[in-house]
């Protein structure tokens, strides 16, 4: 597997006082820069001073003819609990295994 450089964002946030709580302030750059932050989150611990942010979005609604196939969904719940209990083994695709998986589905329709 050859080495990329994967681009990491940073922001600088204050960690204030809300009511009898604590919060953690982040720049509006970073709530502008990912949508996907509003609502609910999820904080793991991953080291000593390091912890990982994920947003949790409230399930999608079903409209008609919605169908879900339970194998993909118990899958999707394995994949999820992993990557929660295992945030370390989460690496950047590289080149070639993006080359590899175009192969795989190309001429694939998705209806």
């Amino acid at each position: 597997m050859s080495e990329t450089k994967e681009r990491q964002e940073r922001y600088e946030g204050t960690v204030v006082q809300v009511g009898n709580s604590r919060g953690i302030r982040l720049p509006a750059g970073f709530f502008n820069a990912h949508t996907e932050f509003t609502g609910k989150v999820q904080v793991t611990v991953v080291a000593d001073g390091a912890v990982l942010l994920s947003a949790k979005k409230a399930p999608p609604r079903k409209t008609k003819g919605d169908e879900v196939d339970p194998v993909v969904a118990g899958f999707l719940q394995f994949m999820e609990a992993q990557m929660t209990k295992h945030p370390q083994h989460i690496v950047a695709a590289d080149t070639d295994q993006l080359r590899r998986i175009g192969k795989l589905v190309k001429g694939v329709k998705v209806a």
